[in-house]
């Protein structure tokens, strides 16, 4: 006996779960970084008092109404600075991920494009960079760099550039051993042409998912550098000072501790789950069994 069909409905609805599948891996990771970045956009505005305003009488106070995270140990409300941090630290991590991608993966492939000389030549430079921690080639740059938003980005960029450069050199050799690929070349095809056109695009989804690993990174090294003194002017609110100013003072007042330890978990933790669904929507395979 013949099966009887689907209602119209049904079948509408099997047509059209392949495109939502398709555009649902991209949601998620979107809708966290668009949180994140509103949240470090709004802070500031939304504070409820001057981040910089000290009441010398108001010090070390608990949370209450009025001062709903309490006060530091020179009376600055503790929400107002934790809310003006997170724009410096939003800001200092995205330029710095941007900036590593964009030298990084451009000095690679440009080098790769260039013959093997100097390929070998940077790639060299780029591996004894490498065999440096980041935070200390980060506190390198800064002694190099001075002080100030433009400085510290330029150095934990710089510091995460030879992680990018690895990436689109494995991502190249990947692709460089694709059919298209040595079509083009065999038919004398420039190297640059190549790259632009046949290369680039390509490895674009690994060089994304290597940005979704290095943000929150970014966002511990810049904490990492304000908490030893190293990252923006003494006077910018920064969740590292935050917490290297409150611990002297952390028994009369763990709230100007906490705070901005707990802000900087969760704006981690958001980061790295919104770095997971970009690795996981940019890789098929995942993609796949996910």
């Amino acid at each position: 006996m013949p099966e009887a069909p689907l209602p119209t409905r049904h079948v509408a609805e099997a047509v059209a779960a392949p495109a939502a599948s398709r555009a649902s891996p991209w949601r998620r990771p979107l809708l966290l970084l668009a949180l994140a970045g509103l949240f470090a956009l709004v802070g500031p505005w939304i504070a409820p008092q001057d981040p910089l305003w000290q009441d010398l009488a108001a010090r070390n106070l608990p949370p209450q109404p009025g001062a709903w995270l309490g006060t530091d140990n020179l009376g600055r409300d503790v929400l107002s600075r934790l809310l003006a941090g997170a724009r410096i630290t939003v800001l200092v991590a995205g330029g710095a991920t941007a900036l590593a991608l964009a030298v990084g993966a451009g000095l690679g492939l440009a080098a790769l494009a260039a013959g093997a000389l100097p390929a070998a030549l940077v790639f060299g430079l780029i591996d004894m960079i490498r065999a440096l921690p980041s935070v200390l080639l980060g506190l390198a740059l800064m002694v190099a760099l001075g002080t100030g938003v433009g400085p510290v980005t330029i150095a934990i960029g710089l510091s995460f550039a030879p992680t990018f450069a690895v990436v689109a050199r494995q991502a190249w050799l990947r692709e460089r051993q694709a059919a298209y690929v040595e079509a083009a070349v065999a038919s004398g095809t420039h190297p640059a042409v190549i790259l632009r056109r046949h290369i680039a695009p390509n490895v674009a989804g690994a060089l994304i998912t290597q940005a979704a690993i290095i943000l929150p990174r970014a966002v511990t090294t810049e904490s990492v550098l304000s908490f030893l003194g190293l990252g923006v002017s003494p006077e910018t609110p920064t969740w590292g000072r935050m917490i290297a100013a409150g611990l002297p003072f952390v028994e009369r007042a763990p709230h100007a501790v906490l705070a901005p330890v707990v802000a900087l978990s969760l704006l981690t933790l958001v980061l790295a789950v919104a770095g997971d669904h970009i690795r996981a929507a940019a890789d098929p395979l995942r993609r796949g069994t996910g």
